[in-house]
Parts: structure tokens; sequence; C-alpha cells
């Protein structure tokens, strides 16, 4: 199968993952670990471990998220206001307020006109 061109990202969802990243290596450190045994723990290579940490944007979700999980990232939380404090800190220049990833609804509802033509 032939290699997919490269493709691109926003600037903030590279400077995310960047942040990720450096958050998941910063843990690890905190924890004492090696990448090696960090991998060991997530059940993934060595080499995953050192392009998450870099911020690649090639990385599986589903990895990077085991590995922040393992290395105490809090990338989720309950509580807003508490989310907002142990987040990933963001950048210089970015708004305070919070960006939505996702829209609130995939689709407008278009209103269903009753069929009365019998």
């Amino acid at each position: 199968m032939a290699k997919r061109a490269s493709r691109g990202y926003t600037h903030y969802s590279e400077e995310a993952v960047r942040l990720l990243g450096e958050a998941i290596r910063q843990g690890r450190i905190a924890r004492r670990m090696t990448a090696e045994e960090l991998a060991e723990r997530a059940g993934v290579s060595r080499g995953l471990v050192q392009r998450a940490e870099r911020g690649e944007m090639g990385c599986t979700i589903g990895a990077v998220f085991e590995l922040a999980a393992i290395a105490g990232v809090p990338l989720f939380e309950a509580d807003p206001v508490a989310a907002r404090r142990e987040a990933l800190p963001s950048p210089s220049g970015w708004v305070a307020a919070p960006v939505p990833v996702l829209p609130r609804r995939a689709r407008r509802k278009k209103p269903v006109e009753p069929k009365d033509d019998f």
C-alpha cells in the first residue's frame, strides 16, 4: 500500500500534542521511570513513547492516552473548575476561554412535516 501524503495540521493541534507529549515526559520523569519502563507498562514500543513525548502527530490517541494515564497526567476532570486549574498549560497568546472542540450538534434537525395527503 502506498504511503499517504503527509497531512497538514493546525498550529493549535500541533501545539496541543506537543504540550501533551511534554506533560507525559515530565510525569514519567517525576515518577522516576525510564522510557523503556513506561513502554513496557503501556504495552507499546519505546520508540512510540519517544515519538509521543516529542509530540509527533502520527501516534495513536489510545496509546498516547494510556501513556498519559500511567505517567499521571490528568487529562479530564469531572469538575470543570478543577479541570481548568489542572489541565495542560496553555501557550502564551492563547485565549483564556476554553475553545469548543466539537459542535453542539452534528446536524440541524429539520422540522418534520406531517404527510396528510392520503
